[in-house]
């Protein structure tokens, strides 16, 4: 059904009046949009003002359930003047506020104020991927006979299912050992920032989320098999990554971290192995 120009007119009006809501809703400089009454009939800026305050307060609660290591290495006051910010610049793409907050991390590697803690951002990435760790799908661990099973021909050219809960968060710095010290029962000390940066694997593989510095190589060995990369390939970007890489090492602790669910051979996988056997 095509539109009158008059409905079409009317549509683009609404569009504007929203944006205009919303815009006056994370923003305290603007003012209450036009044309909102009270019960009385009567312009009701003070009652936007409550509105606005609870919705930005609402949101601030959100980020401060979901990154609450972040919080307790800047503090309350510095938290809440950052959250206020990052509301006004990022409010909500989706009514389900577990999706609120993904860009923190990012919004806080430029926040100007927080500069004087670069790890910041890679210990918000850490409470972001454990959050969607948690809500991810469900799904068996490979038996390890199973993959013990497989023929060390095959091997090479197997492709492997990754866990849906499992994430990965590489970092230049310590960020693991400084999200430990600062979550529920963790006790800050002294952290050595002269070390190598930290790669962390975060999964779900049963009921609870599990967070593991991972071996060198080994960030850029998972990210390959996620994205379908055969074993004897993403063996080849790990050792290019770090040449310290150890794949027995690296897939036992996939293995015993329940990270693996399935594997198998692609048709371009059995023409390399059928062409490595002759």
């Amino acid at each position: 059904m095509r539109q009158s120009p008059s409905n079409v007119a009317v549509m683009t009006g609404l569009d504007r009046r929203l944006a205009e809501f919303a815009a006056a809703l994370l923003d305290p400089d603007c003012p209450a949009p036009v044309g909102l009454i009270g019960p009385d009939g009567e312009p009701s800026v003070k009652r936007f003002a409550v509105y606005r305050n609870n919705v930005v307060a609402g949101l601030g609660e959100t980020l401060k359930a979901a990154f609450p290591a972040v919080r307790r290495i800047v503090g309350a006051e510095f938290f809440a003047a950052m959250a206020r910010v990052y509301v006004s610049r990022e409010p909500p793409a989706s009514p389900i506020m577990l999706h609120y907050g993904a860009g923190f991390a990012d919004f806080i590697d430029g926040f100007a104020p927080a500069a004087a803690l670069p790890y910041l951002g890679d210990v918000a990435r850490l409470e972001r991927a454990w959050a969607e760790a948690y809500h991810a799908p469900e799904a068996e661990p490979l038996d390890p006979a199973v993959l013990a099973g497989i023929a060390p021909d095959k091997l090479p050219h197997a492709s492997l299912l990754l866990h849906p809960s499992l994430r990965v968060v590489r970092s230049p710095f310590p960020a693991v050992t400084i999200w430990r010290m600062n979550i529920d029962g963790g006790v800050p000390g002294r952290v050595d920032f002269d070390r190598r940066g930290e790669d962390a694997l975060v999964l779900r593989p049963v009921a609870e989320v599990e967070l593991r510095v991972l071996p060198p190589g080994a960030a850029a060995f998972i990210a390959a098999l996620g994205a379908g990369t055969p074993v004897v390939g993403a063996l080849g970007l790990a050792l290019r990554d770090d040449s310290r890489f150890e794949l027995d090492r690296a897939l036992a602790g996939l293995m015993e971290a329940g990270a693996i669910i399935g594997w198998y051979l692609t048709e371009e996988s059995v023409c390399d192995l059928a062409g490595a056997l002759s």
